[in-house]
């Protein structure tokens, strides 16, 4: 992306320095990184940086109108519908591939969007150890908008403690000591001192939830929640039981509300006309079936991890799907491979991370994380048997 920093990184690059990053991104908790970690960051010169803020300010602008809740209210699904909603989620994160245009040029182009969390904590532990084990430009930073790693976190808290002491706000998830990214709730637990609970560890009382400490009750009043309900739904009839807690009106602020995830979702893409989000539509509004199918990408509405996602797309697929409300026909792109490794060049996509103070009028852009990749699929469950691919972040030149 930036050639001339690229070929530093590179030349000075070793396998010990990466086995010693290694060894101390490990050492806060071992045993907790089960994804691949990339040997390298990504580098972003300031035009392209510019580049993806736009498409994500411009879809800011779709969200932050009145009109949004009545345009979004059919993406949350009558089942997982869940009681007093905020009038705005606290989170959003955008994933932009890198890609080339028809002209050969490199440019962003946005894959996905989510109203939820992601590895919030764990980036600002990623970036520390990176920096202090490889040669990043002093101009060039993981953090967007002026944010250092302790405004962030500052504002991280924030956000999720809202008027509460820690001990009364929960990082809630299904088997949290089981899933690929538990790092970041130990790094978010660490950060903001709020205990990481299971689901099946909730006690609900009325409207009133509590959880268990040392014997003791302790009343839940804030849920910063990370529970998928499509994960949820793939779990034993006795965990979905439990799960229904979620569904009850509960005394309870959520950072953010379940519904957020559905509402800013794949569901919104229809919605953004921009140059650096591909053309969507939904399936059962799809004027014609394209003649070059070949370049479209069917999505499941309601999946997660790309689950479900159709890369070669016949008219066949198309015709066999029986609820085409709940899927997406998006123009392919083009990822480019962008980043030189010893043995081939790898593909990227960078997720940027917006945070929504309650009382602000808009979310801001806080920081990133990137994911390599070799493979036909981005993510680094696709990448097992490569080197110089997983999970990762960018530096943006200031």
């Amino acid at each position: 992306m930036v050639p001339a920093v690229r070929k530093q990184y590179n030349e000075h690059f070793t396998t010990e320095k990466y086995e010693s990053f290694l060894k101390e991104l490990h050492s806060k908790h071992p045993g907790a990184i089960e994804f691949r970690v990339a040997e390298t960051p990504v580098f972003i010169d300031r035009a392209f940086r510019n580049k993806i803020l736009s498409a994500c300010e411009s879809i800011v602008d779709v969200i932050t109108q009145p009109s949004f809740i009545n345009s979004s209210a059919a993406a949350i699904p009558e089942e997982v519908k869940v009681p007093n909603e905020n009038a705005h989620t606290h989170f959003i994160a955008f994933d932009f591939g890198i890609c080339k245009n028809e002209e050969g040029e490199l440019e962003p182009q946005l894959i996905e969007m989510q109203g939820f969390p992601t590895l919030f904590a764990y980036q600002v532990w990623h970036e520390e150890v990176t920096r202090r084990n490889f040669g990043i430009p002093d101009n060039y930073h993981s953090y967007l908008n002026g944010f250092t790693a302790e405004s962030y976190k500052q504002l991280l808290k924030e956000i999720i403690l809202g008027k509460y002491a820690p001990e009364n706000v929960i990082l809630l998830e299904l088997l949290p000591h089981q899933q690929k990214t538990r790092i970041d709730f130990y790094c978010t637990s660490d950060y903001l001192g709020i205990p990481v609970v299971c689901l099946t560890e909730l006690v609900q009382e009325g409207r009133n939830l509590f959880y268990l400490k040392q014997g003791r009750k302790i009343p839940v009043a804030r849920i910063y929640n990370r529970i998928i309900f499509d994960d949820l739904q793939q779990q034993t009839p006795e965990v979905q039981e439990k799960g229904k807690v979620l569904l009850a009106d509960l005394d309870v602020e959520w950072v953010p509300h379940p519904n957020w995830f559905y509402r800013i979702s794949k569901y919104t893409l229809p919605f953004i006309d921009h140059p650096y989000v591909p053309k969507t539509w939904f399936l059962n509004q799809l004027p014609e079936v394209p003649s070059d199918l070949q370049n479209y990408v069917l999505k499941p509405l309601f999946s997660f991890a790309g689950q479900g996602v159709v890369i070669d797309v016949t008219r066949a697929d198309i015709e066999k799907i029986n609820d085409p409300q709940n899927w997406i026909l998006q123009r392919k792109v083009t990822y480019a491979d962008v980043i030189p490794t010893p043995d081939v060049p790898a593909k990227v996509e960078i997720r940027i991370f917006y945070f929504w103070k309650d009382g602000e009028a808009r979310p801001i852009a806080t920081n990133n994380l990137a994911r390599l990749s070799k493979g036909k699929m981005i993510g680094v469950r696709y990448n097992q048997d490569k080197e110089w691919v997983g999970g990762s972040l960018a530096y943006f030149e200031d």
